[in-house]
């Protein structure tokens, strides 16, 4: 009986040494499996689906990146090209503007022959178109080579003084006929002007011939400095202004003559009416 029991443990004991070596056979077929699989995952890391996408996404945001770039030089680019059109857009309109001026100041001139209107257009235009607040504008009288004031702003015609040619400034721009302009610019005078020595002295002149002088002293206060467009109309004053002026004072004279030869002649003919013997 001792022996059956004995042998009933051996045959337990076999099969748990069985189970337990086949557990152990599956374990490290089981841990040959994990590091087979470890090992394939090692080796195919760099090819996974994530890391794909993430070089694909990084590629595609890299072609933005430099497109981007691409549009942001193609907008600068357009930005300075749009601010030179607005410049010169402003340069022709400006342009535009200076011939609109010369054209009235040139028509104001020319549009009729009367001597004072032609000079009252004058002082306009050096008002308005030039923004002078002081100056004189002095004509030749060619029996006494002077300059006599023949129209006035800022400044009482009687206070200002006949010039001699060649005398101070003006004297000697009428002599030579050449514009002058002063080298501390034109600024507001608060003070009464010296009227021998004028900031801008411009000639009037017909070819080589001058038949006056316009002095300028002071700008109104708005504005600061003479602008291109204020040569261009003392260019213009000193050509059309005084051939509208010679031309108009010509005429005005000649007019004068004209009527009063008429009024000599009416009194001839009413005179030899009355002495006429009656029949």
């Amino acid at each position: 009986m001792e022996s059956d029991i004995h042998g009933k443990s051996a045959d337990e004991f076999f099969q748990m040494f069985r189970r337990g070596a086949e557990f152990t056979k599956n374990l490290i077929k089981e841990n040959e499996s994990l590091k087979s699989r470890v090992a394939k995952l090692e080796a195919g890391k760099g090819q996974s689906g994530d890391e794909k996408k993430i070089r694909l996404y990084e590629g595609k945001i890299r072609i933005i990146h430099d497109e981007f770039k691409a549009l942001l030089n193609r907008y600068k680019k357009t930005q300075e090209e749009n601010k030179d059109l607005l410049s010169k857009c402003s340069l022709v309109q400006k342009e535009n503007n200076s011939l609109a001026n010369l054209y009235i100041a040139s028509y104001q001139l020319h549009s009729t022959l009367d001597f004072n209107e032609v000079l009252n257009s004058v002082v306009e235009i050096i008002i308005n178109l030039i923004g002078a607040e002081t100056f004189v504008i002095f004509l030749m009288d060619d029996k006494t080579n002077v300059l006599l004031p023949a129209a006035s702003e800022g400044l009482r015609l009687g206070d200002v003084p006949r010039i001699v040619v060649g005398d101070g400034t003006i004297g000697k721009v009428a002599k030579t006929g050449e514009s002058y302009f002063s080298d501390g610019g034109v600024q507001r005078i608060d003070s009464e002007p010296d009227t021998l020595n004028p900031v801008v002295c411009i000639p009037l002149k017909i070819k080589e011939h001058v038949i006056g002088v316009i002095a300028l002293y002071a700008l109104f206060v708005q504005k600061t400095a003479l602008s291109q467009i204020d040569y261009e109309l003392f260019n213009l004053l000193a050509g059309h202004a005084a051939t509208a002026l010679f031309s108009s004072r010509l005429y005005t004279q000649s007019e004068r003559k004209l009527t009063t030869i008429q009024n000599f002649l009416d009194l001839l003919k009413d005179k030899k009416r009355k002495t006429r013997i009656p029949r």
